[in-house]
């Protein structure tokens, strides 16, 4: 018998916390991070803010799932969807903070005086998309609510991921542009980084940064995709998994640059295997900064446009 579908509508990418709430989770999982041996490591070829505001964005159909799961998979290793959101954060967390080991200490106020008129158009163009049903309206609205430097940068952010998640329904519909898109992607973490630096001072090293973000990165997207093949298989005969659980690839071209891509695109295209799943499997850093990618980083920094 076809199960009703957890999603009432469409899920649309969430804001990543702020930079404490992060770093709260980025600290309970630095021992999973550490720990990661070094087979496990995925190259970084997306653009980690963006995947963060999608899997926060998908995350409560994933919950809605979560007794099924436990129900009709005993074997599925729960703690890879307990943990999401928690491994998600982390990972924008440790972002920021490879931002900030490789960043000039001064860029905040040219970034701001970028970012303000930057939000507000695409603010505007979201909201008439909304009205129009092209975009979700709540997000819109959410995203219009934040007040202040901090809630800037996660505007844009959510923005970005807004935008990419549907340009192929909006491409044509909107003055609002790729450039526009990638660029809010852009320098809403680098915002937040520097707002890091300005209070804290530096964080660790590029080198070390870079580990732990690769690190972090790679224990979000093996969550992930435990998750995945869950709803994969619990969800099969109904033919939605794909819009509870997207992959995190879709669509991507991989034509433009970002500062937060690298390497090449994993076979993760098509929808996962109705099989079981199988299993899964410290000081927080002081400050955030900078606006230019580190020097020494896993790989050299690649990216994507917006994609539908």
């Amino acid at each position: 018998m076809t199960k009703p579908s957890p999603l009432k509508k469409k899920p649309a990418p969430k804001k990543p916390a702020a930079p404490p709430q992060a770093a709260a989770a980025f600290d309970e999982t630095l021992p999973e991070i550490e720990a990661l041996s070094a087979d496990r490591l995925i190259a970084i070829n997306l653009d980690i803010p963006r995947v963060v505001s999608q899997v926060l964005g998908v995350l409560p159909g994933l919950l809605a799932l979560r007794s099924a799961i436990a129900e009709r998979l005993p074997t599925h290793e729960l703690a890879s969807l307990d943990r999401l959101e928690t491994y998600a954060l982390a990972a924008w967390y440790a972002h920021l903070a490879w931002l900030s080991s490789g960043g000039a200490e001064n860029a905040l106020k040219p970034l701001l005086a970028e970012a303000a008129p930057l939000r507000e158009n695409l603010l505007s163009d979201a909201e008439a998309l909304a009205r129009r049903g092209l975009l979700d309206a709540d997000t819109v609205a959410e995203i219009r609510a934040g007040q202040g430097y901090i809630d800037t940068a996660n505007d844009l952010v959510a923005l970005s991921a807004l935008f990419a998640a549907s340009w192929s329904e909006v491409i044509g519909k909107t003055a609002a542009t790729e450039e526009e898109v990638k660029r809010a992607g852009e320098i809403g973490p680098q915002i937040l980084a520097a707002l890091g630096v300005r209070e804290h001072g530096k964080g660790p090293g590029p080198t070390e940064a870079a580990d732990r973000r690769a690190r972090a990165f790679s224990l979000l997207v093996h969550a992930y995709d435990q998750t995945r093949r869950a709803v994969a298989y619990l969800r099969w005969n109904e033919g939605d998994a794909d819009s509870i659980a997207p992959s995190l690839y879709k669509g991507r071209t991989g034509r433009a640059a970002s500062s937060s891509d690298t390497a090449a695109v994993p076979a993760d295209e098509a929808p996962a295997a109705p099989a079981a799943p199988a299993p899964s499997g410290a000081a927080v850093p002081a400050a955030l900064n900078g606006t230019a990618a580190p020097t020494a980083t896993p790989a050299a920094p690649n990216g994507a446009p917006p994609t539908g």
